[in-house]
């Protein structure tokens, strides 16, 4: 027998005009609050992820930069990503024109219309306030909320997989196959999103299905069998024809390492997530130190200077803040600016004197802490997992920790207490009858997995991934609480166990926004609440756990709110930093790695744009760190010769010299560490002359520092 849901609040059980119930109107209002959160102040987000916004430019040039998701106008390379997402924004800006809102739009939209879809799945097995409680958590999330403010596809992919998640639910309660052919399909979809990341839910997918379907044991098998060849086909589609087109009809594999979408799929975007290494698309040098090419300033005609002059080294303030430290230790520090810095000591790379910088964050310099751009020591080695400065280190602790424990993990605690309550909560019979069980099996096991691959994973994780687990999390505490509501009407006992959840909740909340060097009286309110809770238990106990619930909501709300308040570069989004929020205004080298910055030199534009009306290449430049930009800002094809990272082989010496005696190409933008090959700077030597000195200022990266524009012809 299946069981009985949990009883609901008494405000939602009456009905209102037109059949609209009090709980339906509350999902509006939570819609609501959703798209106001995601779009305050969202001019702050300014062109998003500029390496995929430079995409969408280049897409709606033709249909084959369409169909293959070419990075640049030119066509010459692809984006290190699978077609499905960019489409979709290419679809919205060709309608709305191309910027960073626009491209963004369909993320913001999957994100609100999410809401409704978790709300429904969640009520079918638990009840209505269940089911608020789940959509709730989810919009309050910090990593939910800005991760769907970004044109990163992440967003756009949870929503496909909470439909594929209905499709699952349809298909376990209806023993129909043709919904476990949809489930497939929509997972093979998202797989069309971001790759193997879609397959992150699929063992909670396929869990529910064969344990919860009443059908016989093999007839599941078999169906599953069949829904697997699906999935794969559909995942695969694009990638087989792809890879079929003669390599000289279509642009190069981004980051693939072979020139094939499979060498992608299980490279880059596939051992290289589970485990450190470098390879194309790494961002990061494969061999030492990068050949030297021609210098900047040796041509006495250079007509354009830079900017502003390179920027320097840690500020003395930060060095005398660690004078008489050891690593690791809290520092701290106020700038000429007024503005106070928090964190801790650091060795920056080429550096053996400590510096104080933000904890997790990008030290004044622009350079991260213990390392190069992705955690690595300089050139790529040392120890550490790739961008931990974004995700920490692989660990049991990882969400409980700073970098990574203010994107989502503001309930987890209670979450995880809600896994053990239902998982203990009554007998588990197979195929599984209880609406409660199948809730668990299906949230509980995409929270479960999702948190122990995280935790795990030491290749390339960026901290925005963690949207992934926004929907279980929101169901899993939506589903525990709900569980002692009901259990709460019988048992007088279960009061304490909702309080000792929410306490330890709370207790990891203070001292995660400690971690972060956010004190402020706000806090206060979510402790006041708890108490007047956790008090008022014996004689109004609904209004108490109410209460309790509404005292764990404050601190990720506020967050949240904070989130999208902050004005900060989002290139890759990330949840508020609370009051290490001030490196934001100094220098986020750590934005820069998937979308080469947030502004274009507009001097270096205006001279390729004046002298090069009869060519078909603005420039060419050693990747999209450096092109990107250019490609938004100018709209003219510019050619990424390494692609993504600047380790592709897109281009040869040998083919621009080529390209240069069509008539094609006539500037080469290089040096700096991304302009690492040999051949490429030896070329140069021999056949090009400088123009122009173009040492890197603050709108540019200074690893970058030392490139130079070449003219050739």
């Amino acid at each position: 027998m299946t069981a009985t849901l949990p009883s609901q609040p008494s405000f939602l059980k009456k009905n209102l005009f037109l059949g609209i119930t009090p709980a339906i109107l509350l999902v509006i209002v939570i819609m609501a609050f959703t798209f106001g959160l995601h779009m305050y102040n969202i001019e702050s987000i300014g062109n998003a992820n500029a390496y995929y916004t430079a995409a969408v430019e280049s897409m709606l040039k033709s249909w084959s930069n369409f169909f293959f998701v070419a990075a640049e106008p030119g066509g010459s390379v692809t984006v290190d990503k699978p077609p499905l997402g960019l489409w979709i924004e290419a679809v919205f800006a060709y309608f709305l024109g191309v910027s960073g809102f626009t491209v963004s739009l369909p993320n913001i939209l999957a994100g609100v219309f999410g809401i409704p879809l978790l709300y429904i799945m969640v009520k079918k097995y638990m009840g209505e306030l269940a089911g608020l409680v789940a959509a709730f958590v989810m919009a309050i999330t910090p990593v939910f909320v800005a991760t769907n403010r970004n044109n990163t596809m992440d967003g756009m992919l949870v929503f496909f997989l909470l439909m594929a998640a209905w499709a699952f639910i349809q298909a376990t309660e209806s023993g129909k196959l043709h919904w476990l052919l949809l489930g497939a399909f929509i997972v093979g979809l998202g797989f069309n999103i971001k790759m193997m990341q879609a397959f992150l839910p699929l063992p909670a997918f396929y869990a529910l299905y064969f344990f919860g379907s009443k059908e016989g044991w093999l007839r599941k098998i078999v169906n599953l069998g069949i829904a697997t060849v699906l999935l794969v086909a559909v995942s695969l589609s694009w990638a087989v024809v792809v890879d079929l087109v003669p390599a000289d009809q279509r642009p190069y594999i981004g980051s693939s390492g072979d020139n094939t979408v499979m060498g992608l799929i299980f490279g880059h975007n596939g051992i290289s997530r589970l485990e450190g290494g470098g390879g194309p698309g790494g961002g990061r040098p494969q061999n030492g130190t990068p050949p030297s090419a021609p210098q900047a300033g040796t041509n006495p005609n250079q007509g354009i200077q830079p900017q502003d002059g390179p920027r320097q080294g840690p500020p003395q303030e930060a060095l005398d803040a660690c004078a008489n430290s050891t690593q690791g230790n809290t520092c701290s520090f106020t700038l000429p600016n007024g503005n106070a810095i928090n964190g801790s000591c650091v060795t920056p790379p080429n550096s053996s004197q400590l510096a104080c910088a933000p904890q997790g964050m990008i030290p004044q310099n622009g350079q991260v802490p213990n390392g190069g751009p992705d955690g690595q020591g300089p050139n790529g080695q040392g120890g550490g997992a790739p961008f931990s400065q974004e995700t920490g280190s692989p660990g049991v602790f990882r969400f409980f920790t700073q970098p990574l424990s203010k994107q989502m993990s503001w309930l987890l605690p209670f979450a995880l207490v809600s896994v053990l309550l239902v998982l203990f909560g009554s007998r588990v019979q197979l195929p599984i009858e209880s609406g409660v069980h199948k809730a668990l099996v299906l949230w509980g096991g995409w929270l479960l997995t999702c948190v122990v691959f995280f935790s795990m994973v030491s290749g390339i994780f960026h901290s925005y991934y963690a949207i992934m687990l926004a929907p279980a999390l929101g169901a899993m505490v939506g589903i525990g609480f709900a569980q002692l509501w009901s259990w709460g009407k019988d048992k007088k006992w279960i009061g304490i166990v909702l309080i000792a959840a929410a306490a330890i909740t709370l207790a990891f909340q203070v001292f995660a926004s400690y971690q972060y060097n956010e004190r402020s009286w706000w806090m206060l309110g979510a402790g006041i609440l708890f108490m007047v809770g956790a008090l008022s238990m014996v004689v109004m106990k609904r209004t108490a756990y109410l209460t309790i619930l509404a005292s764990m909501l404050i601190i990720p709300m506020y967050w949240t709110v904070m989130t999208v308040a902050s004005d900060q570069n989002i290139n890759l989004p990330t949840a508020y930093s609370g009051g290490n929020q001030q490196v934001a205004q100094v220098g986020d080298d750590r934005a820069r790695l998937d979308g080469g910055g947030s502004n274009v030199n507009e001097e270096l534009l205006a001279y390729l744009s004046a002298n090069t009306q009869d060519v078909e290449y603005l420039a060419a430049v050693p990747s999209s760190q450096q092109g990107s930009q250019l490609v938004i800002a100018g709209g003219r094809p510019v050619l990424y010769m390494g692609g993504f990272g600047g380790q592709d082989d897109v281009v040869s010496a040998e083919d621009l010299a080529a390209m240069v005696a069509n008539g094609e190409l006539r500037y080469v933008l290089y040096g700096g560490e991304r302009g690492n090959k040999e051949e490429i700077a030896s070329w140069l030597k021999t056949s090009c002359s400088v123009v122009l000195d173009y040492s890197q200022t603050s709108a540019g990266n200074q690893r970058d520092q030392g490139m130079a524009l070449y003219m050739c012809k």
